[in-house]
Parts: C-alpha cells; sequence; structure tokens
C-alpha cells in the first residue's frame, strides 16, 4: 500500500512518486491551497493539495483529524520561506495526485497535536489513542531498543534465553501471589510468578550455565508511580562466577546500553558502597550520588546536652541524631521550613530542627535557631565543624529512632536536592553490597529475609546461626539516579546451608517440604555455584526517557487501583465459570442499621 513511511522522505527523493500512509495529524485550508500533515510512526510529511485536482481537492477538504489515508503524488522541494527545520521532513512536500480515504474517525477524546496537559484516567481509558501521540510513539521505540540492545548483549555472552512457566506454585518472596484456580485439579491453585527465581536456579542445576529471560512477573502489591501488578523485568542467572564477575559483566552490558542508545558515556567503574555506609551517609539504600547533602553523626556530641529531643535518641542503643548541611539554605523562608516539617512527619518525624548560619566567623552568636539555648557554646561549634558549615548555610537535625531518622531525613535529602536544583551530574550509577541477611520483625517477633530466603549469606553456617542479626549476604544492588534498577545476589547451593536459612526464617521442616521440596531435593544432586540479577525493565526505560512514571513506558499499563480503564478489567465473571472452579463468592456482611426507638 505504500513506497515510504511518513518520516523517511528528504531532499534525496525530490521527483520520486511515493505512496504513503497515515493519520491526519493537521489540516490547514490556506483559501485555495489545502495543507495536511500526514503521521505515522516515523514522523510526519506534509501533503499539497491543489485545486486544480478537483477529485482528490474535494476529499481533502472532507477528511479530519485522526482520519486515515493513503495518497499518491511527487516529492517536490518547500518553497522558498516555507522550510520547516524542527521537522524531519521539512525540506520537502509531497504534491498529490491521489488520495484514498481508508477510514474515518471520530474526533478524538483529546488532541494529539498540541501540548495540553490530559487527565491520566482518559489517556488510560483511550490508551490506542495516547499511544499514536510522538512523545509516547518514542518512548515506545526507546523500549524496543532497550530491549533489543541487553538481549543481543547476553547472545553474545552465551547466555540462553529460556522461557519459565507462568502458572506455579504461591512462595513467600515478599509480596502476595496472584492466584489462579484450576479448573483440573479441585480445591488447588496455581500462582503467577512474582520473579522466575526457583526456575532459573533449576536451570542451573540443569547445567544450562547462562540463563537469561524478559519476563512478566506479578506482584498484588501496593503501587506507587515505579510499581506495576504486573511488570517486565530482564532476568539473568549464571553459574561458576562470583559477585565480583556478575557485578562486572553487568557494568559491561549497562554501560554499552547507555552508550548506543543514549549516546552517553557512564563511569569506567561503578563505585561500590557498603549498605551500612549508604545508610549511614545518606538515610537510604538506594541514593541518589547526584544530591551532594550527607547525614552527619552528631550522637557523640548531643550525649550530654539538656535537650532532650537529642540526648534522648543519642543514648538510645536504636536512636540516631543526626545533621545535614544545605548550601545557602539559609535563604529559606520559615513557611517554607514549616512546609518541610510538614513534609518530613510523613515518614514519621515529629519535628524539624533546624539552625541558620547567618555568620560562621562570629560562632554562636552568628546562629539563629530556637534550639541554640539548649546545649553549650561547644557543642554547636563541634557541630559546625563536623558539618562543614559556612556563612548562609542552614543546617537540619534529625533525632529519633534510627529508621525514622533514615527514612525521614534520607527523603528530605531527596527533596531538597530536586527542590534546589542541587544535582551534580546527569547520571550517578552505584553498586550497594553487604546487605544484612535478615531484618527483626517486632510485630510478629520473626526475622525476615531482606532480600530472599535463595540468598547466600557471607558467612560459615555456624557463624549464622550464632548470630542472625549480624550475618551479611551475599547481595548487590544497581543504583541509579537514587532508583534500584537491578538487584541480585549470590545462591545457596547446599542444602545444609537452605535448611537452616529457613529455620532462622521461622520455616519448619514440613514447610520447607510442603512448599521448596523440589529445591531441596535439587540441591543435592551436584548443585553448583550460582548467582544472579535481575533488572526493572520499564524502571530502567523509564529513566532513561525521562519518564515520571513506569505507566508511561508500558503500553497497556494499570492504574494506581490495579485496574484497566480501556477495558474495563479486572471484572466479575458468572455464575456457571464459578462453578466449574468449584468457587463460591462471600458477599460482604451488611450493618443493619440501629432502629429509632
Amino acid at each position: 500500500m505504500r513506497t515510504h513511511k511518513c518520516g523517511e522522505l528528504n531532499t534525496k527523493h525530490l521527483g520520486e512518486e511515493v505512496s504513503l500512509c497515515g493519520w491526519v495529524h493537521r489540516r490547514r485550508d490556506h483559501g485555495g491551497v489545502i495543507f495536511i500533515d500526514l503521521r505515522d510512526r516515523t514522523g510526519l510529511t506534509q501533503v499539497v493539495f491543489d485545486p486544480d485536482s478537483p477529485d482528490t481537492f474535494a476529499i481533502a477538504e472532507s477528511v479530519r483529524s485522526e482520519y486515515v489515508l493513503r495518497v499518491e503524488g511527487v516529492v517536490r522541494p518547500r518553497p522558498e520561506g516555507t522550510i520547516n527545520k524542527n521537522m524531519e521532513t521539512g525540506e520537502i512536500e509531497v504534491l498529490v495526485k491521489q488520495v484514498e480515504v481508508l477510514n474515518e474517525s471520530e474526533t478524538p477524546p483529546f488532541p494529539l497535536e498540541s501540548e495540553i496537559d490530559v487527565n491520566e484516567e482518559t489517556r488510560l481509558r483511550y490508551r490506542y489513542i495516547d499511544l499514536r501521540r510522538a512523545d509516547m510513539q518514542k518512548k515506545m521505540r526507546v523500549r524496543r531498543d532497550v530491549t533489543r540492545h541487553l538481549r543481543h548483549f547476553l547472545d553474545e555472552h552465551e547466555f540462553y534465553e529460556i522461557e519459565t512457566p507462568y502458572l506455579t506454585k504461591a512462595t513467600p518472596e515478599g509480596a502476595r501471589d496472584y492466584i489462579v484456580p484450576s479448573r483440573t485439579h479441585e480445591n488447588a491453585f496455581f500462582a503467577l510468578p512474582q520473579s522466575p527465581q526457583l526456575y532459573k536456579q533449576l536451570l542451573m542445576i540443569s547445567g544450562m550455565d547462562r540463563y537469561y529471560q524478559v519476563v512478566r512477573c506479578f506482584r498484588d502489591e501496593d503501587l506507587r508511580a515505579d510499581r506495576q501488578p504486573e511488570f517486565t523485568q530482564l532476568d539473568i542467572e549464571t553459574s561458576f562466577m562470583n559477585e565480583d564477575q556478575i557485578m562486572e559483566l553487568m557494568e559491561e552490558m549497562i554501560r554499552g546500553l547507555f552508550a548506543e542508545i543514549l549516546d552517553v558515556k557512564l563511569d569506567d567503574k561503578f563505585p561500590v558502597m557498603t549498605y551500612q555506609e549508604a545508610m549511614n551517609r545518606y538515610g537510604s539504600d538506594r541514593p541518589d550520588l547526584r544530591i551532594p547533602l550527607e547525614l552527619v553523626d552528631i550522637a557523640d556530641e548531643m550525649m550530654e546536652v539538656d535537650f532532650k529531643v537529642f540526648s534522648g535518641p543519642a543514648k538510645d542503643p536504636n536512636g540516631r541524631v543526626v545533621a545535614m548541611r544545605v548550601p545557602n539554605g539559609s535563604e529559606m523562608s520559615r513557611k517554607e521550613i514549616d512546609d518541610l516539617t510538614k513534609y518530613v512527619s510523613i515518614y514519621g518525624a515529629k519535628g524539624l530542627a533546624y539552625i541558620k548560619v547567618n555568620d560562621r566567623d562570629a560562632g554562636v552568636e552568628g546562629l539563629q535557631s530556637p534550639i541554640v539555648k539548649f546545649a553549650p557554646d561547644e557543642v554547636w561549634e563541634k557541630v559546625l565543624t563536623k558539618t562543614g558549615a559556612q556563612t548562609g548555610d542552614l543546617i537540619f537535625f534529625g533525632a529519633d529512632k534510627t529508621h525514622v531518622v533514615n527514612e525521614s531525613m534520607g527523603a528530605l535529602r531527596v527533596k531538597l536536592g530536586i527542590d534546589r536544583n542541587l544535582l551534580e551530574g546527569k547520571w550517578k550509577p552505584l553498586w550497594v553490597v553487604d546487605f544484612p541477611m535478615f531484618e527483626w520483625d517486632d510485630k510478629s517477633q520473626r526475622w525476615n529475609a531482606i532480600h530472599h530466603p535463595f540468598t547466600a549469606p557471607s558467612c560459615t553456617i555456624e557463624e549464622l546461626e550464632a548470630n542472625p542479626g549480624a550475618a551479611l549476604s551475599r547481595a548487590y544492588d544497581l543504583v541509579l539516579n537514587g532508583l534500584e534498577v537491578g538487584g541480585g545476589s549470590i545462591r545457596i547451593n547446599r542444602t545444609t546451608m537452605q535448611h537452616k536459612v529457613f529455620r532462622i526464617l521461622g520455616i519448619d521442616e514440613q514447610e520447607a517440604r510442603e512448599k521448596f521440596g523440589f529445591l531441596l531435593d535439587a540441591l543435592k544432586y551436584g548443585c553448583p555455584p550460582h548467582g544472579g540479577v535481575a533488572f526493572g525493565l520499564d524502571r530502567l526505560v523509564m529513566l532513561m526517557t525521562g519518564a515520571t512514571s513506569i505507566r508511561d513506558v508500558i503500553a497497556f499499563p494499570k492504574t494506581q487501583t490495579a485496574a484497566c480503564p480501556l477495558i474495563d478489567a479486572p471484572a466479575m465473571v458468572n455464575d456457571a465459570q464459578l462453578r466449574e472452579l468449584g468457587i463460591r463468592l462471600r458477599k460482604k456482611a451488611v450493618k443493619e442499621e440501629p432502629k429509632n426507638s
């Protein structure tokens, strides 16, 4: 039907007869001559209708936005003064000889040719229209290019692409499973996989050596801008490589990806930071290194002050007191500081103390704050020196339980860095390593796995049993601009260690056999040392395209309530289907209104 695509034509095609197909992006009637910008996924071409061809001109008069056309004509240069340098095809136009309306269109629910802000619910309801927009087409093209590059790299490094099942078994991985009832196995259920974790470990035991998969995963969890109930990850596993070798290979892959897709040169060697250092300096295990602000521990300085807001957490083994210097922050108004105080309260902080450094050379006399009077001059002098404060700076303080301080001050650091335009550099990758194996849950009075229960510890089985809280894992996360884009670990490859980890997590022999018997059996048959990593493909593409939500880089995403407005899912199923599956729905109890006496 067509000889060329709309975005392909240029001055090399002058004089050629061409055939184009596409949508009417914009129509302009200039009193005797009609111009239409014809659009397909490659771009736009201006096509011209002359009244000297009355039949085609009459059709051009009748078409409207988003009509689908096929045109035949001759490529000619645009008249002098009408060249559009903002268009790839801006030096040429096509004088139409024949036109065919392939389909009409109703008025779209929102305009495609303008930058008007459209409600996201509307965009998702009419996603097939939204995806026609140039910005969305560009994002989908980048996604295609990213996936193609990653596949090519792994193919070149002798990885096998192997598919694993979507109908599998429920396993504890930190989020709820999506459950699928089985018609042929009464009262039994499949689960959609949160990841192919156990299958890829079985592939290593099978001798596949190097595996990867661009795979769909499912998690029934609360959603955020960078989360979806179904998402895509690049899943990788390899045998006979340690964590340093895996990280080095993945660095090479990511560097090549950014060089090819964005023409960006990342660091020749990504920095590596321990989990503990990241938490100490940034309050987060996924710090954005573009932001120069850091947390400085001042518990020692505050231990004996009369100000119990500071001295209490300083003396508490589970408490933390930190200071964070904001360069030129003294210019902030009281309203701005009040707004920031309200912001950190979201993360459990009870307040946000501060000091404005109006004159560093004047010592305490040069400080402005209601808290200065609560500590001796020498304490504040130590704090100023420790934070490196200068005239015009502002110092924020956090004092509370360690997790509250980390979460609130870590979030404040990011907000200040972005709002005050403090970012240094555009891309800052980082490996975070030496995560704790477990974290203690006070509510359930048990240990939980930080990553998953198949991650290998970096200590012996005896050391693990003696002090689970001190054990570190052989896990590694790749962080880019404050977002975790990939995470992995060396796996447990011995049955004795796997049993020990299960027991520490409160999984007894019977439960372990019931849920993971196939893995425990497989580990007995010569399981090689192995490890892997999974990259969040949606999140990676989101970063690379500058999108603010992964919904903008997924063709048909769900809303933040895990619904699809386009096809109106999830939806009820009929009684016959439920009976066939042996399922009966329970109706919610309705509270009776109290009767008036």
